[in-house]
């Protein structure tokens, strides 16, 4: 079995954004707690254009 190597950290949500996102994305993002929250980050980054700077400068 592959390793996944990556940072592994600690988050607390507030209850009710949590609520939302297991109402809304659980299912659509992902099934596991930190693949939807994983997904959501990556989201953001693609959207904000940090993804593609990083992949531009290499």
């Amino acid at each position: 079995m592959q390793r996944y190597r990556g940072k592994r950290i600690t988050i607390t949500i507030p209850e009710g954004i949590w609520r939302i996102i297991e109402e809304n994305l659980k299912g659509v993002m992902g099934d596991k707690d930190s693949e939807i929250i994983r997904n959501i980050v990556i989201a953001w980054l693609s959207d904000k254009s940090y993804l593609k700077k990083e992949k531009e400068e290499q």
